[in-house]
């Protein structure tokens, strides 16, 4: 009797299966070794760790308070609060408080690495699937997991967000192919295409800010790269649909972000030195550390600009048999040469005139980009190679030199979550930030330790304040609910920032808070007798219109995946 034939379709999945491990395995890996200094030198306490770890600790406590989804970031500003959440995308500060749940708090960033780095090799080796065997793609997860840039976010800049944003990035760049290949590949898959490119453009966005500005730049210029090849606007159209769609699915958390900053300090974002400007290479101002940093992430520019350049020359120079691996080394050589020429002086042009790329303050974030192109071209020239061990050497001394002086460069610290939770439990909080700020307010008048509630003359005078009983009912990050017996006519100063989205009742009516002279603190006038007041943090119209437009574009993007769905199953022999 013959043995039963397999199909094809469980062959390939079961392949597929087995490779998927492979580059989990290799990723994972990989992953564990660009955060081996931490397990005897601690965590590495870059730029933005501070502003991180303070976000993991105030969302855990709100998910303890019951507040699902902050808004307002409760410790900020030393107890006084700010619209942090409104403006700071959800991924990453969810994310790191959600380990805080699973692994010890000096572990968190560890942890938080790893996934980031893993998840990276992983979007990196389905790019270079796509177009390259298995193992010159698992060459690629490992070269993407442990690339420079990412290399400099871990040990000198600690940006979180940034990190989990670039992690996707091979993948966005992917669909960003599949959605303006030719028609003649897509056989009825385009609602599929368009829904998976909205999604990881969404996701991109979710994670931070000026990637997102990345993402879409980089994939517009895909997009018209293809529409020029073709001679056609269908991949325009392709594109726009799957960028309003991405950005609709986001809108829950752009549309607010967009229209409240008429409300923060948001021009604080490119004060000086976070001016485009002050940040292309070797650009050097009157601040030393912001010179020395400049000057590393520069170098670590120019390495990757020169490591893609040679190893992309050396995948053109090679026998191509497939026009579409050509076609794709070409877009990922457009992209790198864009991303090198914004990330010098004469690219100013572009940074004044293009909407938004000058919040991205920093030109060298160009890298983010140019690492995919340097990840993909350093497997396709490995894999093309008689001699594939000299690129492999080549990538160790890159890598493990980047690594070694970054090492050595970065600063070392693992008291900097203990002193943010030690400084929350004795309910002193932590600074500010600058760019959400709420207008009227000058975060550094704020005093450092400071009652909830405190009492004030009637008049604007130095006179002595009047007795008052106070009882605090509530007070969470976003409900304050008080109860206050004076027999005089006085102020009540609340510890809390006064912002629009504060609905504030005394006795069950509406009152519209007054703010201190010097900063921007909440304050109350009340009449003689017993007043109970609340302050909640309500869903104002632009939160409301934005989580309506995010709702419909997943309906929508339902209907297109069950539309993709029954066409691919119509056109199943």
């Amino acid at each position: 009797m013959a043995p039963p034939v397999e199909h094809p379709n469980k062959m390939n999945a079961a392949a597929g299966f087995r490779e998927g491990l492979l580059a989990l395995g290799v990723s994972l890996a990989t992953s564990l070794l660009v955060i081996a200094p931490f397990f005897w030198l601690g965590s590495a306490s870059g730029h933005d760790f501070g502003f991180h770890a303070a976000s993991w600790l105030d969302v855990r406590g709100q998910w303890r308070e019951g507040i699902l989804f902050p808004r307002w970031a409760e410790w900020a500003n030393h107890g006084f609060g700010e619209p942090r959440f409104i403006f700071y995308p959800p991924l990453s500060w969810m994310l790191g408080a959600a380990l805080s749940f699973v692994v010890p708090w000096n572990a968190v960033p560890g942890v938080f690495i790893v996934i980031s780095q893993t998840m990276a090799g992983l979007c990196s080796f389905a790019l270079a699937r796509r177009f390259l065997s298995g193992s010159a793609a698992l060459v690629g997860a490992a070269c993407y997991a442990a690339n420079p840039y990412a290399l400099v976010i871990v040990y000198m800049r600690s940006d979180f967000a940034e990190q989990l944003a670039c992690a996707l990035m091979p993948l966005l760049v992917l669909e960003s192919f599949e959605l303006c290949g030719p028609a003649e590949n897509q056989r009825g898959s385009l609602p599929r295409a368009m829904t998976i490119f909205a999604v990881v453009l969404a996701a991109v966005w979710l994670s931070n800010a000026p990637a997102g500005v990345l993402a879409s730049y980089s994939a517009a210029l895909i997009f018209a790269w293809a529409a020029v090849g073709e001679k056609s606007l269908r991949p325009l159209r392709r594109g726009a649909g799957g960028l309003a769609l991405g950005f609709a699915l986001t809108s829950f958390y752009l549309w607010p972000a967009a229209y409240e900053q008429r409300w923060v300090n948001i021009a604080q974002a490119l004060s000086s030195g976070l001016q485009p400007g002050d940040n292309f290479l070797y650009t050097m101002i009157n601040d030393p550390e912001h010179n020395v940093f400049n000057w590393m992430a520069s170098s670590v520019a120019i390495l990757l600009m020169v490591m893609t350049g040679i190893a992309g020359i050396a995948v053109q120079r090679g026998t191509v048999q497939e026009q579409e691996r050509d076609e794709t080394s070409k877009r990922l050589l457009l992209l790198s040469l864009a991303a090198t020429i914004l990330m010098i002086r004469p690219s100013s042009v572009f940074w004044e005139h293009l909407p938004k790329l000058r919040f991205v303050q920093f030109p060298w974030r160009w890298m983010a980009i140019l690492a995919v192109a340097y990840a993909y071209f350093l497997c396709a020239a490995m894999a093309r190679a008689r001699m594939p061990w000299i690129w492999a050497v080549l990538v160790l001394i890159v890598t493990g030199g980047t690594g070694t002086f970054l090492v050595r460069s970065a600063w070392w610290d693992s008291e900097d979550i203990p002193v943010l939770r030690e400084a929350i439990a004795n309910d002193q909080g932590f600074d500010g930030t600058d760019e959400y700020d709420p207008v009227g307010d000058d975060h550094y008048n704020l005093p450092e330790k400071a009652a909830r509630v405190q009492i004030l003359s009637a008049e604007e005078s130095e006179g002595r304040p009047p007795q008052a009983e106070i009882h605090i009912e509530r007070w969470t990050a976003e409900e304050k609910t008080l109860r206050l017996a004076s027999r005089e006519p006085l102020r009540v100063g609340l510890r809390l920032l006064n912002y629009p989205a504060w609905h504030v009742e005394v006795n069950g009516k509406t009152v519209t808070p007054q703010q201190a002279e010097t900063n921007g603190q909440m304050v109350l006038l009340l009449p003689a007798g017993t007043q109970r007041i609340t302050a909640k943090l309500v869903r104002t119209p632009d939160r409301k219109l934005g989580i309506a437009i995010s709702v419909l574009a997943a309906l929508l993007l339902l209907a297109l995946l069950n539309a993709g769905g029954l066409r691919l199953l119509s056109a199943s022999p």
